[in-house]
């Protein structure tokens, strides 16, 4: 696969992917530096606690959310965002059905 995504990406033709239950992930524009992923989840998900080496910057499209980072637990609704630094430990846990938009640096060579 590519590590360079096409310049337009059509969400009505981006394969959704299964990322644990109850959970689905796209991959939309990424190259090495940088990649984004729309990830929906359904109520009582949980993307469980985990760390990694990239730097991640995320926006709730929709639905709410309990995300902790670090130790710290926040309730999170459509229109807030947060940040992780890398090798942080976080998750999430969705409350009411909704979509988190991730962003990573470098690239989640990992979802490809």
């Amino acid at each position: 696969m590519s590590l360079t995504s096409k310049e337009f990406q059509l969400g009505e033709e981006i394969v959704w992917k299964n990322a644990g239950e109850g959970i689905q992930r796209q991959l939309f524009g990424y190259n090495k530096q940088v990649m984004m992923v729309k990830v929906k989840f359904e109520k009582g998900a949980v993307g469980s606690l985990h760390q990694h080496p990239h730097t991640q910057v995320s926006y709730v499209e929709s639905g709410l959310f309990e995300i902790t980072i670090d130790g710290k637990k926040q309730i999170l609704k459509t229109g807030d965002g947060f940040f992780v630094n890398p090798d942080l430990i976080h998750g999430a846990v969705c409350l009411e059905a909704g979509v988190l938009v991730d962003v990573f640096n470098p690239m989640r060579e990992d979802f490809l």
